[in-house]
């Protein structure tokens, strides 16, 4: 058995080109979330070497596949949505937006889409989910990579506009020093304000003493 993400899901379909799509940043308790859509070329030989899922590659190897990615693929875009889209339409249809607005970006449009997770997001082609998808799929691998990279890029540029939370380091995501600086400064523009350490810095309660494991704003 191939170790791996391979092309074995792409090849399944007929008759149109396939891209794969994946998100980077639902969990965050800061900055919007972004998506990304890439069709790789058919031909193995044109294929970036390493497509992996995003998680488990280091910033300097994901940027250098970014680099790759971008250069080699038939078509790719990223999408974002917004903290205030993701206040106005909750982080799940937020993340399915992103989604659409990576694949309207693209010069050239998929018939179909390999999408990383279970959840059928509604998007201008024919949807295929993929659980574990990131470490199946090399399209979905690429496309993580490129939301990743395109998020944290944008976080280290926030951090220079909001500085003393930390985003270039943690991306908004929990950490001691983004929870400290939470709790002294408040929340600044780019906090989702409907995630849990938010809602109490706001209503007056110390998240230090809180349970914080449920982060986000709806049930698992």
């Amino acid at each position: 058995m191939a170790k791996g993400p391979t092309l074995l899901l792409e090849r399944a379909f007929v008759g149109g080109l396939v891209c794969g799509v994946d998100e980077a940043g639902r969990g965050p308790w800061a900055g919007p979330v972004s998506a990304a859509a890439v069709i790789l070329d058919p031909n193995p030989r044109k294929v970036p070497k390493g497509l992996d899922d995003s998680k488990k590659l280091t910033a300097k190897a994901r940027e250098g596949l970014e680099t790759e990615i971008k250069a080699k693929a038939l078509a790719w875009g990223v999408g974002f949505a917004s903290v205030e889209e993701i206040w106005e339409l909750n982080i799940l249809h937020a993340t399915g937006l992103a989604m659409c607005r990576a694949i309207e970006a693209m010069a050239i449009q998929p018939t179909y889409a390999l999408v990383d997770g279970n959840y059928r997001f509604k998007l201008p082609c024919e949807v295929k989910t993929v659980v574990g998808g990131d470490g199946k799929s090399k399209s979905i691998a690429a496309a993580s990579i490129l939301a990743k990279v395109a998020r944290d890029r944008l976080m280290t540029e926030m951090d220079g506009r909001y500085p003393g939370y930390g985003f270039a380091s943690h991306k908004g995501y929990n950490a001691p020093i983004h929870l400290e600086a939470l709790v002294a400064m408040g929340p600044c523009e780019i906090h989702r304000r409907a995630w849990r350490p938010v809602k109490l810095v706001l209503a007056g309660v110390d998240p230090r003493f809180e349970h914080l494991q449920d982060e986000l704003p709806f049930g698992d």
